[in-house]
């Protein structure tokens, strides 16, 4: 700290007291009964202003600037406004001692020897308290809130801004101890609020607002008669008895004196927001300072140390930003650090401090020694085991115990110190001085070596890492760089105001001046950028700057060095400039360089820095190839080129070293297909193939496959470009080439018709296999895409390929729920086994849904399937024979339970009751005692119950009941079942006659029961009866036989012959329904059955147990009428069926395919309703 005197002015009355003007720009003066108005800056009095009578105590200025009072001992206090006008006036009853504005409500606070008043300018009248003791001082807090008031009693009295004393604070030594200044600290930074407290005891004490005391009373050996604080409370002035103006820490440990003056300080005041201290005496001088705080600090490689505060010293790590504060409650006067030794010295001691690790990153520093004694020196050095203390021309060599070792004495000042390293103990020292000698000096050697001997004053100074190269600014700002051992000038700057050499790398320093920082590698041109401050270190690519009082670590890239010897093909220097620190991009332009200039180890080193894996394969594998033995660097500089990206160069040295074949592979793998062209040239046309294929395979690869198969069709890879074009489904495109190919090239079409497939385009792969004439594959093509028209037509014309049509067809059929079709498909691809299968699952699943008319129509289908099996295998003739007769029967049962079921389980019946009496009997009469599935036994006989009772066949409805309660009854018919059972026994035991009548044998003219157990033949002659298969009445039918030796035909050919008879002719009606269809009218012609041979044949005798057939001979059949016979013609292996005709009233007509009979009428009313037979389900319109 060093303190200048700015001006001195004398106005010849006691000054008591002085404030400055907020802005810093005026001084207030209490002098004698004025008030002086100077101007800060040089002293000179603008105004003086009177209104007191009586000498003037003191002043204050409002915090706005806008007015300021004086109190005096006239006991008035007179109100200024800043243009120097009196504009109130008010007084107390005693002398005014002090007056101070709150900062924030500028109210005023006025103190008299007996009490103090509160005014503020929005009330007209002064509030006003007594106190107990005179009052000496006041000061408010920084938010207002309180005033404190010092008293002659030595009590500081702590009061709200009512006037309320809320804290009192009583010091030790009462009335013997007048407290005579007090100020609060202005910092808004300290936890609370501080107050400072000077008393005629000769103490200085601090205390909080609550009044507890902080840390001890500091011992003054004056009395203090002011106390100020700098405006940000960093330190305080003080001043009175001892004639001085003294500096204090805001702890309050002394610092230094300010000014010594002739009499009494009264009153001393810093300027706002600055250095400067004005104090007045009590012989009337004023006097302001201007306090210049000097930088004191040390540094060693990154590690920095400086004072703070005065009294603290901070060790900041400049690479990591660690801080470390040690607190040295004394005026640090010089700093200085090397290795792990720190050295401060203090007023009346030098402190040494070692590093209690060796890893800085602790940061923790103890006290090691401690030379108590007084030193003056202007420059500090601490080494490991000693001290060097610099006095003017003087050094002196001090171990740590502080006794003196060594001396040297210079021919000239010293103006430049440092410690260059060294083994402990035998440091090197390189010195400056102001005659421009340099020096070397070993701290265990007595005499100095003499380095350099300038003209000029030395101002920096520093060594080279390899202690071979020295640098120094002269007084001139001039850079000099010297060989040390050759004592030649390297090369010299001009604007350098300090040097340093980087401690990493030879022949790098940087200097700075002038705003910039330079940076010099060995003799390359100067690279500068702007910088402000003080250069102080250069460690790698950090350089420590020092602006002001702040020390700050710039990270610099070493990119304009290091490109500097890139220029120079110096690529081992450029890479360790680099390992200073650069970008990664100079980095890489590093790298790239060796590269290209074949420096294979350097750019190893810099592509593993930026981790460029690529590169560093590259560099493998050409020192791989280096191992065996090659050495054309032309051929790696190639290699280098053509991974750089520089085709055009790596192609023209692989021409050179006759590589022609990698330059050809370096452009197709790039893709660049016409630099490859151009490098080809038009004398190769094997070479343009494979370019034009390498070239497709890479339009195919980056997804440019229209291009890619143009390409490959035009090096004639035809089976590429149709994979492509099908994997795109570009059909246009596919036929094309398929028309153009020639047929014998079946691969090729077969691959365009497999596309053709997958892409469903039908038409193209039929034409394409047409075109190869593979039949059994279009055969395939039709059953695949299911184009069965197509199929079938092509079967027609090839009928091998049947198998493969109507198997696959019949399949699908069955999969789409077609299966009647799919059993003729069968059928017709001559499957009989999977034909009889689906039909067998189709008439099982009617069964079990319930749906027996189409159970029935199955089993006729069935039976007739198996008709044609017989007729075709010998072996399974006859299994299938009884299979075809018991399916005809189960055909029958279930088409006529259809009828049975619907009448019990839906509310309506389109049958009428004779129709559905005679189904149940018939039923019942066939069923035997395995009844087949989803026949109900309950079912029939409740039906044929209900029916009996409507008809009057009373005796088999109770016949009916009776078996019902034998059987198990759901009981959705129970109550029904049991109500009929009751009533029907209040009905007459009989049947009616008509029923039974109804029942009479054709042949025997017996009259058989309702119910037959023999089944459904007569009872007398075991006639089978034959029944309509439309109202299961019974027709006048009589089944004959051919006698042996007489064929079908042959019997054809004798009814056909048949004479009529003149009485047939006269009344005949012959009816034919369709030239299908037989039909026969009798009429009644044969009313005398003598004429009849037939009915000759009839008689049969009485009583016989078995059925004597009708046979006929060759004279019966050529008198029997060809309108009187019904013939079922069933195909081979049956034989045909022939039945006569006995009623010549009834017209009867026989379906030509299932050869039921039916009564004409109810024939043409079924085919009427269903478009077909209702038994086989023959359309009408189908030719048999």
């Amino acid at each position: 700290m060093r303190p200048i005197e700015k001006w001195k002015e004398s106005v010849r009355e006691r000054v008591y007291d002085l404030a400055f003007k907020p802005d810093g720009s005026q001084i207030i003066i209490a002098a004698g009964q004025r008030v002086l108005v100077c101007d800060a800056k040089d002293g000179t009095i603008i105004q003086p202003l009177k209104g007191h009578s009586d000498t003037v105590y003191c002043v204050a200025y409002a915090r706005d600037g806008k007015r300021f009072a004086s109190g005096s001992a006239d006991k008035s206090i007179i109100i200024w406004t800043s243009k120097l006008e009196g504009i109130l006036r008010y007084t107390h009853n005693d002398a005014i001692q002090c007056v101070g504005y709150n900062p924030i409500t500028h109210q005023l606070a006025s103190c008299s020897s007996g009490d103090f008043g509160l005014w503020s300018p929005e009330q007209k009248s002064v509030n006003k308290n007594k106190v107990s003791s005179r009052i000496t001082c006041c000061g408010w807090t920084n938010d207002g809130q309180y005033l404190a008031l010092g008293m002659m009693n030595g009590v500081v009295s702590i009061r709200n801004k009512n006037g309320e004393e809320k804290v009192k604070i009583e010091r030790p030594g009462g009335s013997l101890s007048p407290v005579w200044s007090i100020t609060w600290n202005p910092s808004r930074d300290e936890h609370y609020d501080t107050l400072a407290v000077a008393d005629w005891g000769q103490k200085l004490s601090f205390y909080k607002l609550s009044g507890k005391q902080i840390g001890k009373d500091k011992t003054l050996n004056y009395d203090p008669c002011c106390v100020s604080y700098f405006s940000k409370g960093e330190y305080i002035v003080m001043g009175g008895s001892d004639k001085q103006v003294s500096l204090y820490t805001k702890d309050g440990v002394r610092l230094g004196t300010i000014g010594e003056h002739k009499a009494w300080v009264w009153t001393c005041r810093v300027k706002p927001d600055s250095n400067y201290v004005v104090c007045g005496c009590q012989d009337g001088t004023i006097f302001c300072y201007q306090l210049n705080f000097t930088t004191v600090h040390g540094l060693y490689k990154d590690c920095y140390a400086y004072r703070d505060s005065m009294t603290d010293v901070i060790v900041q790590h400049l690479i990591t930003e660690q801080k470390l504060r040690i607190k040295c409650r004394e005026l640090v006067k010089k700093i200085a650090i090397y290795k792990n030794r720190l050295a401060i010295q203090l007023p009346e001691k030098i402190n040494i401090c070692e590093l209690s690790s060796d890893d800085f990153s602790t940061m923790e520093y103890r006290i090691s020694k401690k030379i108590c004694k007084k030193f003056e020196c202007n420059l500090l050095v601490v080494c490991s085991q000693h001290i060097i203390l610099c006095q003017e021309k003087r050094l002196q060599c001090l171990s740590f115990a502080g006794v003196k070792e060594k001396e040297w004495v210079m021919e000239s000042m010293i103006r430049y110190i440092k410690v260059i390293g060294g083994p402990p103990g035998k440091e090197g020292l390189l010195v400056g001085l102001k005659n421009g000698a340099i020096l070397k000096i070993f701290v265990d050697n007595p005499f100095p070596i003499t380095l350099l001997k300038l003209s000029t004053s030395v101002r920096c100074l520093d060594m080279s890492a390899s202690r071979k190269k020295l640098a120094v600014v002269d007084e001139h700002n001039t850079l000099l760089v010297y060989d040390i051992n050759s004592k030649e000038l390297l090369f010299q700057e001009p604007n350098a105001n300090s040097v340093a050499w980087n401690t990493q790398c030879e022949d790098m320093l940087c200097f700075s001046g002038n705003g910039y920082l330079n940076i010099k590698a060995s003799n390359f041109p100067v690279h500068q950028q702007k910088m402000q401050g003080f250069m102080v270190g250069y460690n790698g690519s950090k350089i420590f700057c020092l602006h002001v009082y702040s020390m700050s670590a710039v990270e610099v890239p070493q990119s304009a060095p290091m490109y500097q010897y890139l220029e120079k093909k110096m690529f081992k220097e450029a890479y360790q400039i680099a390992c200073l620190g650069v970008t990664d991009s100079d980095w890489r332009d590093l790298a790239t360089e060796a590269l290209e200039g074949l420096d294979f180890e350097t750019a190893k080193k810099a592509f593993i820095r930026i981790r460029d894996l690529r590169y560093l394969e590259l560099i493998s594998s050409i020192e791989e190839r280096k191992k065996r033995g090659e050495n054309d660097n032309e051929l790696f500089l190639a290699d280098v080129y053509a991974f750089q990206g520089k085709f055009r160069e790596a192609a023209k040295l692989y021409k050179r070293t006759g590589h022609e074949s990698k330059a050809l592979s370096m452009y197709t793998d790039l893709r660049m297909f016409e630099y490859a062209k151009e490098f080809v040239g038009a004398t190769d046309p094997k070479s343009s193939r494979l370019l034009i294929t390498k070239q497709a395979d890479w339009a195919k690869s980056s997804k440019e496959p229209r291009a890619a198969a143009e390409m490959y069709l035009s090096a004639g890879e035809h089976m590429k470009a149709i994979d492509i074009i099908g994997e795109h489904g570009w059909g246009d495109m596919l036929i094309e080439i398929a028309r153009k190919l020639d047929k014998a090239e079946r691969e090729l079409l077969a691959k365009c018709a497999l596309h053709f497939k997958r892409l469903k385009h039908h038409g193209y792969a039929s034409e394409t296999y047409s075109k190869m004439g593979d039949l059994k594959s279009l055969v395939q093509l039709h059953v695949e895409t299911r184009h069965w028209e197509e199929a079938f037509s092509l079967v027609e014309k090839h009928p091998q390929f049947k198998y493969d049509v109507f198997v696959p067809y019949a399949q699908w059929l069955a999969e789409n729920d077609r299966f009647e079709e799919a059993q003729k498909a069968f059928h017709k691809a001559g499957r009989q086994n999977e034909a009889v299968k689906v039909l067998e699952q189709l008439t099982h699943n009617a069964v079990v849904e319930n749906r027996f008319n189409d159970a029935g129509y199955y089993y006729w289908m069935l039976s007739m399937q198996c008709l044609d099996i017989a007729r075709e295998s010998e072996e399974q003739r006859m299994e299938m024979l009884r299979k075809f007769e018991r399916f005809q029967h189960l055909a029958e049962l279930y088409y006529v339970y259809r009828s049975i079921q619907r009448y019990t389980d839906e509310p309506f019946s389109s049958h009428m009751p004779e129709t559905l009496f005679n189904i149940c009997r018939f039923l019942l009469n066939n069923l035997t005692k395995d009844v087949p599935p989803g026949i109900s036994k309950v079912n029939t006989l409740y039906a044929l119950a209900k029916q009996s009772r409507k008809l009057g066949a009373y005796k088999l409805a109770r016949y009916s009941y009776e078996k019902l309660q034998e059987l198990h009854i759901p009981s959705r018919f129970m109550q029904s079942i049991e109500l009929g059972s009751l009533t029907i026994r209040s009905k007459p035991f009989h049947d009616s006659e008509d029923l039974i009548e109804g029942m009479m044998c054709y042949r025997c003219s017996t009259n058989n029961p309702l119910l037959n157990n023999q089944g459904s033949v007569c009872i007398n002659c075991r006639q089978p009866f034959i029944y309509s298969a439309s109202s299961y009445e019974v027709l006048p039918l009589v089944q004959f036989y051919l006698e042996e030796g007489i064929s079908d035909e042959e019997a054809l050919s004798l009814i056909d012959l048949e004479v009529p008879h003149t009485a047939e002719a006269e009344a005949g009606d012959y009816n034919v329904g369709s030239s299908d269809l037989q039909a026969l009218r009798i009429d009644n012609g044969l009313d005398n059955s003598d004429d009849d041979p037939f009915t000759a044949k009839m008689s049969f005798e009485q009583g016989g147990s078995t059925f004597v057939p009708v046979k006929v001979s060759r004279s019966v059949l050529r008198s029997m009428s060809r309108r009187d016979v019904l013939i079922k013609r069933w195909p081979k292996p049956l034989k045909w069926e022939y039945f006569r005709s006995l009623l010549p009233d009834v017209s009867i007509t026989m379906c030509p395919s299932c050869f039921k009979m039916f009564h004409s009428e109810d024939y043409e009313l079924l085919v009427l309703q269903h478009s077909c037979c209702p038994y086989c389900r023959r359309p009408i319109d189908e030719p048999n």
